[in-house]
């Protein structure tokens, strides 16, 4: 029994993360609630009085009692379920209508302007895309609320040892609208049928190639698993080798007065790779936290549901290229034996990771490296482009790995320069001037990444006009341009035997830097300390990770490792400077740990409140309505005959001319604008991203008001 127990509960959280890790984040307050529900049932028994104290009537008295307020929590559950589901199937049949009129106006213009009908071919064929993909997140909607009644139910008959359960299913849940109603397989069928013959011309599998979108239980493929446990493996026991190899090493070149290695050379010139192989690795573990968890990082991201990186392969690309880096690491402690020039081993390792980034056939991954590609120009480019979530986001990784980016530039300057290295690339007796901390373009490259978010910082304030938080972030990011100052000329002032005055304003602009980006990654970024977290002490009212302490935890995290420049300023004074940079090296590895924890808390806060104001709901819309539109609507509601307006035509604001709003094409031509991927994406919008605060309450106005409505024409 107590097996069985054991069994049914881990069934019924199986259920509860499942139905936590697809639904629709702009939707979460529309599905069933699942886990109240289940809470009140636990607390039902709890809180039950003593079967051997008090007598039977007693006890079916309140059972009685709790079914009542239980059914009827049901019953406003139902209810929620089968409005949004009815409003969602509605605005469904009218944009498939909207699709369809237009793939009809494009055939009639398809002898006229055939250029343009390419185009918007194009278009329409991204705009079904889109829309199908909104008709499976609906038609999960409809299964997974199903699902979660069908469970809880049951769960409810199996605890209390009743039949009531069941008989509230069948009479109620089983007729509901959400449930009997099939619109949404005939739209899906409809919509699959149209693409087939009237855009793939009558190719099946490719139209299904395009529109797949992957089931909710979907799995990985083995074949990936095994690989990640096959170079996971080889990565572990070459990274023994290379730890042992590098020790017996050491041993040797203190004995052997020839080799002039400065082992310092060695470790800048490797390090880099090595906390980019670190940050592929631990953004594994994000996604997989992520998924397991329920925050649509998918949507957030606005990757394509249908090929993205999953965290296997992610994780599989760092054991890829963590064990090239231990053979890179083995090839130059051996170079000697293998008759291979030391330093064109590091050398090596960088062109390989470059060809595959940079590699331009459809080959290793390459959806996600030309996703990466797309995005790059737009953070370094940043004040002349829109900011997306994924470009903010990036910029803000590239913080983390700051030290790779000035190892990078090490890297490129030791080997053009030559300064120190041999002619035979054996030996390197000296760092040289490439890491000097006076150079002008050592304190430019640790600049570069704060640059890329105090621009993309002031590109927001210039598109939203909101002084907060765009330009009190962008303030943040400035601070670091201080610090870097501050440090460099340090650098240049200072004698061996005192100090330049400019150490005590480094000093002075590290704390003020560390205690603002502290209080912003947990108030702003995390959306911690919050006035309505109730329960949630410290926190916020929402949280989606499963325990507090992993909250707790990282709020005193983030505050030790934003201070790790005065760990090593410390370590430096009580005497391990000639350990400089093995220190670097942890306090690096370190802040991209720092950062995969940030991730978890940034993008749990985006999923839940949308923040950032990045994301929009995954609903196509090619035909957005606008304020005026909105107020239309409200007029036509408040007439005793709305009928009347319906054909009432419409004068656009930015023309002088009256035109049928039946008759505005939901696709521009293409000769409006210069054509562009960018430009087709606006077209069909997920959303609108610019809705200023009076479309907001105009929206919320139109909603209550057809509420309103409904209810009235249900009495």
């Amino acid at each position: 029994s107590l097996l069985q127990e054991s069994l049914n509960a881990g069934l019924v959280m199986k259920f509860a993360e499942h139905l936590g890790a697809h639904i629709t984040p702009e939707w979460r307050k529309q599905y069933i609630q699942y886990e109240e529900m289940k809470a009140m049932l636990y607390a039902a028994l709890e809180q039950a009085p003593c079967a051997e104290v008090v007598e039977e009537e007693v006890l079916t008295r309140y059972f009685a009692r709790f079914d009542e307020s239980f059914f009827t929590f049901c019953d406003k559950e139902l209810a929620k379920i089968n409005t949004f589901y009815a409003e969602k199937i509605a605005e469904a049949t009218r944009k498939y209508s909207m699709l369809r009129s237009e793939l009809e106006g494009s055939d009639y213009e398809q002898v006229k302007k055939k250029k343009i009908q390419r185009r918007k071919v194009m278009d329409l064929k991204l705009a079904f895309s889109e829309f199908y993909l909104s008709l499976i997140l609906l038609q999960n909607y409809q299964n997974l609320n199903f699902t979660g009644f069908r469970k809880i139910l049951k769960k409810h008959d199996k605890m209390l040892r009743t039949e009531a359960g069941g008989i509230w299913r069948e009479e109620l849940v089983e007729t509901s609208h959400f449930h009997t109603n099939k619109d949404i397989d005939k739209l899906i069928a409809d919509t699959e049928t149209t693409v087939t013959s009237e855009l793939e011309g009558g190719d099946r599998q490719k139209a299904m190639k395009r529109l797949r979108v992957p089931p909710l239980g979907d799995q990985q493929s083995p074949w990936t698993t095994f690989k990640v446990g096959l170079f996971s493996g080889a990565f572990l026991v070459l990274m023994i080798a290379m730890v042992l190899s590098a020790v017996f090493h050491s041993y040797q070149a203190a004995d052997d007065l020839a080799v002039r290695n400065d082992w310092r050379v060695v470790v800048r010139l490797y390090r880099g790779p090595f906390l980019v192989i670190l940050f592929l690795f631990l953004m594994g573990i994000n996604v997989y936290g992520w998924r397991s968890s329920g925050v649509n990082h998918v949507l957030i991201f606005e990757l394509d549901p249908r090929n993205h990186l999953s965290e296997q392969h992610l994780m599989e690309l760092a054991a890829i290229f963590g064990v090239i880096w231990t053979l890179s690491v083995l090839t130059f402690l051996y170079s000697t034996q293998l008759s291979i020039p030391a330093y064109a081993n590091p050398l090596s390792l960088f062109i390989i990771m470059a060809l595959f980034m940079f590699n331009p056939t459809k080959t290793f991954k390459h959806d996600a490296r030309f996703w990466f590609l797309r995005v790059a120009p737009r953070i370094i480019l940043a004040p002349f482009f829109y900011v997306g979530f994924a470009d903010f986001w990036l910029a803000d990784q590239l913080n983390s790995l700051g030290q790779a980016l000035k190892d990078f530039q090490f890297l490129l300057c030791f080997y053009i320069s030559g300064e120190t290295m041999d002619d035979d690339w054996d030996n390197a007796d000296s760092l040289g001037y490439c890491s000097s901390s006076a150079w002008w373009l050592v304190a430019l490259v640790a600049c570069l990444p704060a640059w890329f978010r105090f621009a993309q910082c002031i590109r927001r304030y210039r598109d939203t006009k909101e002084a907060f938080p765009h330009l009190v972030n962008a303030g943040k990011y400035s601070t670091t341009f201080f610090v870097v100052t501050f440090a460099t000329l340090d650098s240049v002032y200072r004698t061996q035997t005192e100090r330049s005055p400019f150490f005590y304003l480094y000093i002075m602009s590290a704390i003020i830097s560390s205690c603002y980006t502290y209080i912003w990654d947990i108030k702003m970024d995390w959306g911690f300390f919050n006035a309505g977290a109730g329960d949630n002490r410290f926190l916020r009212e929402e949280i989606v990770y499963s325990s507090k302490g992993y909250y707790y935890f990282a709020i005193v995290e983030d505050l030790v490792l934003r201070f790790s420049w005065a760990y090593k300023l410390i370590l430096k004074e009580v005497g391990f400077a000639a350990y400089a940079e093995f220190t670097t090296s942890v306090f690096a590895a370190l802040e991209v740990v720092r950062r995969f924890i940030w991730n978890f808390f940034r993008l749990e806060n985006e999923h839940l409140n949308n923040c950032g104001k990045f994301r929009a709901v995954r609903d196509i819309s090619v035909a957005p309505i606008d304020a005026s539109d909105q107020q239309q609507i409200i007029k036509m509601m408040d007439e005793p005959d709305p009928t009347s307006l319906f054909r009432k035509k419409k004068i656009l604001k930015s023309q002088g001319h009256v035109v049928d709003p039946l008759k505005v094409p939901l696709l521009k031509d293409s000769d409006d604008k210069p054509a562009s991927a960018v430009a087709a994406l606006k077209t069909f919008h997920i959303g609108s991203r610019r809705r200023n605060k009076e479309a907001d309450r105009l929206e919320e106005d139109l909603q209550r008001r057809l509420l309103d409505l409904n209810q009235h024409e249900t009495v």
